[in-house]
């Protein structure tokens, strides 16, 4: 089970104090030129110049990028810019922000988590793709660090951990604002609260929320390591052994998960009574009498009110909303035999390897895969359906969190782009050394 352990981060320095909403960065991922120069702009010294040296991001770079990120790091390290801290603690870390006029505030906090292989200890729940691994693998190694941590969840149900963590915090030793999000950071020092936190973690797994790829990226780096000692396992306290982590329960009240609409680009015009047909007794649709201004408020108020493995169809050409009622909730049983009742009944895995695949592309795309957009938010949804970039939009609810659980108990992942959850982690609170 999950075998954590505090930590020195390294972290801009308390004098800049002022300073910091304007050093750390969204996840690299995220981002790219056009972002990463505002960030530099706000400020010469922001995180985001080492975590992000070459862009588009998720892309490899020559060696002289990483080269020079790791020259940028050392120089503020120099200048004190940078700070390690003298003693290892754990630190938790909160996010206050605000979703359709609510505040939430969601609280974890960062630790090392010790590498096992992924369906053991810590459970995926995405795939992980080799151009992503490659750059930060090649980050790691120039910076003998880890910049951004990765986003875990465990089950917490009494609230001991947090409660247990925060319950002698005062004053934040770090508080930045970025996109409307306030982050604080306060660090633990003392043994025995770190003690009970790590054997109340000892019998619990960790679900990646976020950064599966940082997570592989460890991985990698771990095995090199061993590499290089001559393929003798590594001491039980080396740093490559370990992964940065922030950790939230599952049951914190802060913890919201949006989903993940998709707007597809059709090669012959949406036909809904094609489209219908093809459907037959699978699902109903029908109107949705609501005018463009209002797709909205209906995808955030009252689709997620309605059935299970009820979708929206948006049709940019005629501005109308239609709602598909799927009658079997097990559609895909036919198409996927061998993946568990779980991953079948995913409202995500229905939409994308049912409507999209085995409805719409055969009928509107020549067969061949519709090129897609994305979005979390249904503000989004018409601008984006505007029947040029995009004809149609799959509006849809958000994957449940036990989804998490329960595909991890048979060790299977999602769909790509199943779950969002807001806000993202701010990059720059607490960097890990490695070396």
């Amino acid at each position: 089970m999950a075998d954590i352990r505090p930590f020195h981060a390294i972290r801009y320095a308390d004098r800049l104090a002022a300073e910091h909403s304007n050093l750390i960065a969204p996840p690299y991922d995220v981002l790219d030129a056009g972002p990463k120069k505002a960030l530099q702009d706000k400020h010469p010294n922001n995180v985001v110049t080492i975590d992000l040296p070459f862009t588009p991001p998720k892309t490899v770079g020559p060696d002289s990028v990483y080269e020079q990120a790791n020259l940028t790091m050392q120089a503020w390290l120099s200048a004190g810019i940078l700070q390690k801290d003298r003693r290892p603690a754990m630190y938790p870390y909160a996010q206050s922000y605000q979703h359709h006029g609510k505040t939430f505030h969601r609280r974890g906090f960062i630790v090392l988590v010790k590498l096992t292989p992924f369906g053991e200890d810590v459970i995926p729940h995405e795939k992980t793709y080799a151009g992503p691994i490659e750059d930060r693998l090649k980050l790691m190694h120039a910076t003998g660090a880890q910049l951004s941590p990765v986003f875990g969840l465990f089950s917490d149900p009494r609230n001991e951990v947090t409660r247990l963590l925060y319950s002698q915090v005062g004053k934040p030793q770090a508080t930045a604002t970025m996109d409307g999000v306030t982050n604080q950071l306060w660090s633990v020092i003392d043994a025995e609260i770190e003690r009970q936190v790590i054997d109340l973690m000892d019998d619990k797994k960790i679900y990646i929320a976020d950064g599966h790829h940082r997570y592989t990226t460890a991985l990698h780096y771990q095995k090199q390591m061993i590499q290089r000692n001559g393929g003798k396992p590594l001491a039980i306290s080396d740093p490559a052994n370990y992964c940065m982590f922030v950790l939230v329960a599952m049951q914190d009240d802060g913890l919201l998960i949006l989903p993940t609409h998709r707007m597809l680009q059709l090669e012959t015009p949406f036909d809904l009574a094609v489209f219908k047909a093809a459907l037959g007794e699978a699902a109903i649709v029908t109107d949705v009498p609501v005018s463009p201004e209002e797709i909205e408020r209906w995808t955030d108020e009252q689709l997620p009110k309605l059935p299970a493995h009820t979708f929206g169809l948006y049709d940019g050409a005629t501005r109308m909303l239609h709602k598909i009622e799927f009658r079997d909730g097990d559609v895909l049983k036919k198409y996927e035999p061998d993946r568990s009742p779980a991953w079948r009944k995913l409202d995500v895995a229905i939409l994308q390897r049912y409507l999209v695949e085995e409805i719409i592309q055969p009928r509107f795309t020549g067969g061949k895969e519709a090129k897609k957009g994305y979005s979390a938010y249904a503000k989004d949804i018409v601008p984006m359906t505007d029947g040029q970039n995009h004809h149609i939009a799959l509006i849809t609810k958000s994957t449940p969190l036990h989804a998490l659980e329960e595909l991890g108990k048979v060790g299977e992942v999602m769909p790509q782009k199943s779950t969002f959850f807001v806000p993202k982690l701010a990059t720059g609170m607490t960097i890990n050394p490695l070396r």
